[in-house]
């Protein structure tokens, strides 16, 4: 690269990363350049672009070039570096890059860096339903408080809900429901229920996306915006609007499922330091209940612990990276010992569970199974249902977009449950255990004797129900065995109970996308079934019957 021309990308570098050029450093003894260094300084300042046209570069090119053919050469012209007006077209390409930030490739990063400045905001949101019919209805309006930090307060101002508080403060979550004067205290974390439309959240969303895509231009709430369509993985097609100047997101309209779409928007937003003191300090209502059924007690070391719950607690030889040991805590009723690792920024937390093993090891059947040291684990990311942790005890109910580990050992029972990877969660489990957590696949199973075919299309159309909250069955793979079973049983249909019962069946394999089921009982005229995920390879995805092994 040509001194010049490095010293005009190095101008530009410096005003891309908001720094003031020093004059000095950028004398030049050539008129043009001093005219090009105001050019690019003038195009800076532009505070709201409109978005260029396809060929904005080209046109800007081309303009260029022509003023510098109509400047009268000289002696020792100092534009001779410039050979090609291809030079001029890729350093313009470094400014339309940055200046122009709402293009498909810089969404998400634009987002980002407006967030990363976001201490806290208030605003209202409101969220409105509509039919296939076009008809729609104002479902609730939320009063919004949030934090950086994952902390808020949500209180509902209309809809069915009226008048309910939720709060989540980090230390203690409690929703107050005025109805039954009551006062509902939960875990801080896992937090079963955030808010929706939490902006962290939406930006992580369009983050993991497949893609995104600029269709167009709006105006909500009285604020110019963006409309982006996202696609995520797994999913429909949605669309985001982002404030033009906030570069946040502003309002969401998801895809129509079971002939419902929902609209979401920010109506007010403003933006503060924290949240107000007196909104998130715990308090209970005079004359309101609290319930709390699992309340925790933190501990300051492991004696502390081992005196509450009875026996020696088990910790990590190494901590993963980037991770510290933020609490202790115990829960003396259920003797069980809970251990908090959270990362520096609080985006992630891992909790290190373990409690005298009451019951025998029962995997949930929606779980991935695989073994350490020869002993059952259960794998569940994400969570999807109620999963039995400590002889039988709920510890994340209805979690989403929570994974967790679970197995027993020596008499004890061990869960870790977290927000972080699945990668991470696993790199725990193996230095708590000191072995090696192996998923066997099932690739390579014998093959049923009797093949079932399917439709995929039906398949690619049960998943959208289920997506949209329709037949949840079809995400647990003994329920679709079971009603598989049962309709060979009674083809013409079953009234009543199943005449086969969930008890006489057994997940004897799943590798999270292949599933084998033994069937017991002497009504069953099948003693084998095997079912995969056809459609999508997750813990979303919906059970397919590829086939059985018939009684012999």
């Amino acid at each position: 690269m040509d001194h010049k021309e490095k010293q005009l990308s190095d101008f530009i570098d410096r005003l891309n990363a908001e720094q003031r050029p020093a004059e000095d450093d950028y004398e030049s003894d050539s008129p043009d350049m001093d005219e090009l260094f105001q050019m690019v300084r003038r195009v800076k300042r532009l505070k709201e672009p409109v978005m260029p046209e396809a060929d904005f570069q080209k046109r800007l090119t081309k303009a260029v070039e022509l003023q510098l053919i109509q400047k009268k050469p000289t002696k020792k012209r100092k534009w001779l570096w410039l050979t090609s007006i291809a030079s001029v077209a890729a350093i313009l390409a470094l400014m339309i890059n940055f200046l122009f930030p709402f293009g498909n490739a810089n969404i998400v990063n634009a987002m980002e860096e407006a967030f990363n400045d976001v201490q806290a905001y208030h605003g209202t949101l409101e969220i409105v339903e509509t039919n296939a019919n076009g008809n729609s209805t104002t479902q609730a309006k939320l009063e919004v408080w949030a934090n950086k930090d994952g902390n808020y307060y949500i209180k509902w101002l209309e809809g069915s809900n009226k008048d309910v508080i939720t709060v989540n403060n980090g230390q203690k979550k409690w929703q107050i429901q005025p109805t039954n004067k009551q006062v509902q205290v939960f875990s801080a974390f896992p937090d079963a229920y955030r808010f929706i439309f939490e902006l962290g959240n939406e930006i992580k969303g369009v983050k993991a996306a497949l893609s995104t895509k600029v269709v167009g231009d709006d105006t909500v709430a009285g604020r110019k915006a963006t409309i982006v369509e996202v696609t995520p993985k797994g999913g429909s097609p949605y669309r985001i609007w982002i404030d033009r100047e906030t570069k946040l997101p502003l309002q969401k309209q998801t895809a129509m499922q079971n002939a419902i779409q929902y609209r979401i928007t920010y109506t007010k937003m403003d933006f503060s330091k924290k949240i107000p003191d007196e909104l998130i300090s715990y308090h209970v209502p005079e004359g309101f209940k609290v319930i709390d059924t699992n309340p925790e007690q933190v501990v300051t070391d492991l004696n502390e612990a081992k005196a509450a719950v009875g026996f020696t607690p088990k910790t990590a030889k190494a901590i993963p990276a980037g991770y510290f040991l933020k609490q202790i805590t115990v829960i003396p009723q259920q003797k069980i010992v809970k251990m908090y690792y959270q990362t520096k920024d609080k985006a992630q937390t891992i909790i290190f569970v373990q409690g005298k093993a009451v019951a025998k090891f029962t995997p949930a059947p929606t779980a991935i199974l695989g073994k350490i040291n020869q002993n059952n684990v259960e794998i569940q990311s994400p969570i999807t249902e109620d999963a039995g942790v400590l002889g039988g005890g709920s510890l994340y109910a209805g979690i989403s977009n929570v994974s967790s580990i679970r197995w027993q050992q020596d008499g004890v029972e061990f869960a870790i449950v977290g927000n972080a990877s699945l990668e991470e969660l696993v790199s725990f489990t193996e230095e708590l255990t000191n072995g090696v957590l192996e998923i066997p696949s099932l690739d390579d199973q014998t093959k049923p004797q009797v093949t079932v075919p399917y439709d995929i299309t039906v398949e690619e159309n049960d998943q959208k129900s289920v997506d949209a909250g329709s037949s949840p069955w079809k995400l647990d793979p003994v329920f679709t065995t079971q009603v598989f079973v049962s309709l060979k049983i009674s083809p013409q249909g079953i009234s009543g109970d199943y005449p086969i019962n969930s008890t006489e069946l057994k997940i004897v394999k799943n590798d999270g996308k292949v599933a084998i089921v033994e069937v017991s009982g002497d009504k069953s005229p099948i003693k084998t079934v095997y079912l995969k995920r056809v459609v999508r390879q997750d813990a979303t995805g919906i059970w397919t019957v590829v086939g059985y092994d018939p009684v012999e």
